[in-house]
């Protein structure tokens, strides 16, 4: 749509909101505009850094050994969590 617009059709345009908004006013919102639009750059940048960490400490925990199971203790007690040891792995230390 914007390709089929002329050059005096963008003049006009560009007039338009000139007048409207006043050429005081315009370069504070290109600023804001831009500020924006870094802000925006930036945080997608973080989350897709963030879903990479994640992902390589995904492989790095699969390749460790897995954690031993904890029995839960009631809320506020924390004296009676004790580790679990799993059947199987009783039988192999005898």
């Amino acid at each position: 749509m914007l390709g089929n617009l002329r050059p005096m059709e963008i003049v006009l345009i560009l007039l338009v909101i000139l007048l409207l908004f006043g050429a005081k006013k315009l370069p504070d919102m290109a600023r804001s505009l831009g500020k924006s639009a870094r802000i925006l750059k930036s945080e997608a940048k973080a989350m897709k850094k963030e879903s990479e960490d994640e992902a390589a400490a995904r492989q790095d925990t699969s390749a460790q050994q897995p954690a031993p199971k904890t029995i839960q203790a009631a809320p506020g007690d924390v004296t009676s969590s004790r580790p679990v040891t799993e059947p199987n792995q009783q039988a192999g230390k005898n």
